[in-house]
């Protein structure tokens, strides 16, 4: 819980602890502190050791961690902003080891452009739907859905930088699939 306070001291915010979630707005009493709570314990109903489930993981944690940039490193927009588009524009099957090498793939590509910021839309303006609404009495089937929706809502409020996150995702790609095929090759003495 620490990480995110010392986050957004580096990013010059100050953290509410009363009221709504001054980022998303989900309507709490202890703002971006029960926020995280809610979000860290909220998922329960859904089996994430479930391959089947992973996905949802996957997309509700980037869809928070963009609603909520303010306590996040600013490269994490790059890495959520940019799964979100491999999952839903190019509609990549995903799971953690292609998390691992999209992190390795943008330590490349930021070593090339170190000043590069993503412009995060306004406060409030990343989506009505919150983790809050995953937690209202709904089944996990329903829950599902919803963080697809969420996802969705949330990818879309950064449309402003959709350019910059398809051309690191076709570059992510372009050595994912390249390195594949050669490891096949190998693997296949050819």
């Amino acid at each position: 819980m620490q990480y995110f306070i010392d986050q957004a001291e580096k990013n010059g915010v100050l953290l509410k602890d009363n009221g709504k979630c001054q980022f998303c707005g989900a309507d709490y009493q202890k703002g971006i502190f029960e926020c995280m709570e809610n979000f860290n314990k909220g998922l329960e109903h859904l089996d994430f050791n479930d391959s089947k489930n992973h996905l949802f993981r996957f997309l509700s944690v980037d869809a928070h961690a963009l609603q909520h940039p303010e306590i996040h490193g600013r490269w994490s927009n790059h890495f959520h902003l940019t799964r979100l588009h491999l999952i839903l524009e190019k509609k990549q099957t995903w799971d953690y080891n292609k998390s691992h090498l999209l992190s390795d793939h943008l330590n490349r590509y930021k070593s090339n452009k170190p000043n590069e910021f993503l412009i995060s839309p306004e406060s409030l303006n990343r989506g009505k739907i919150t983790a809050k609404d995953l937690t209202k009495g709904i089944t996990a089937e329903e829950c599902a859905k919803l963080i697809i929706k969420w996802a969705d809502e949330v990818y879309h409020s950064w449309n402003s930088n959709h350019g910059t996150v398809s051309q690191i995702a076709e570059g992510f790609l372009d050595n994912y699939y390249n390195q594949t095929t050669l490891r096949r090759r190998i693997n296949n003495g050819k």
